[in-house]
């Protein structure tokens, strides 16, 4: 911001005079290889203004909350339909593959916790290799979702063809949808440049794990509801 690089300038110019020196400021936690140091003659490159992890973490916080309030009004939904159809409810069988996707998810949260922790010692290769084996996880879990549905279409069961199978849908079709934001998010991390960001590689790997796990988790609650809610 315009007012951050000025108290910048002031506070070079009052080093020069006080004769501490011409180097650049002290580095405000450096990220990825940083930048190697100042060049010849003193003139180093200096850090971008970061802002402050807590606004994206508390962005992310309020994203969750509405995604989880919209689920569980459908959620309740579900279940006073389910409650109040008992007599004519009829029931679908939970495609076989939906319990691979589940494993496949559970596999992608320890991957992306793996990840995290080899950013933490400055590991940054493993960091992009376990990172990249996370996003790679997400879309063959959305992956796997289209072909649940495939199965469940094989056995004559579509949005429209009853309430249970409405409401498998509806679940899955809008839990991956929102599942494919993540992916998005986890290739944003791995592949951008954190040099001149406003925030460090490790504090958005924190944000985005936050939502990765939340989606894992809202996952198994929509996975136990449709199978009790047969």
């Amino acid at each position: 911001m315009t007012g951050t690089s000025v108290l910048d300038d002031i506070e070079l110019i009052i080093e020069d005079i006080s004769g501490k020196g011409g180097g650049k400021p002290p580095s405000r936690h450096g990220d990825d290889h940083g930048d190697g140091g100042g060049n010849q003659g003193g003139e180093g490159k200096r850090e971008p203004h970061r802002s402050n992890p807590k606004k994206y973490s508390t962005a992310i916080a309020l994203a969750m909350l509405s995604i989880l309030m919209f689920f569980m009004v459908l959620a309740a939904a579900f279940l006073v339909l389910r409650v109040e159809n008992v007599r004519h409810w009829t029931g679908i069988r939970i495609p076989w593959i939906l319990w691979i996707n589940t494993v496949v998810l559970l596999v992608s949260s320890a991957t992306l916790e793996v990840a995290r922790r080899r950013l933490q010692v400055d590991n940054l290769g493993a960091f992009r290799k376990m990172w990249a084996l996370t996003t790679l996880l997400g879309a063959i879990f959305v992956a796997g979702q289209v072909i649940a549905w495939k199965q469940l279409a094989a056995q004559g069961m579509y949005v429209n063809s009853q309430l249970a199978s409405s409401f498998f849908y509806v679940f899955t079709a809008v839990h991956a949808v929102h599942l494919s934001g993540g992916i998005c998010a986890l290739l944003y991390v791995g592949l951008r440049k954190f040099e001149t960001a406003r925030i460090t590689r490790a504090a958005a790997a924190e944000v985005a794990s936050y939502y990765w796990h939340f989606m894992n988790g809202l996952w198994l609650f929509l996975l136990a509801l449709l199978y009790f809610g047969r």
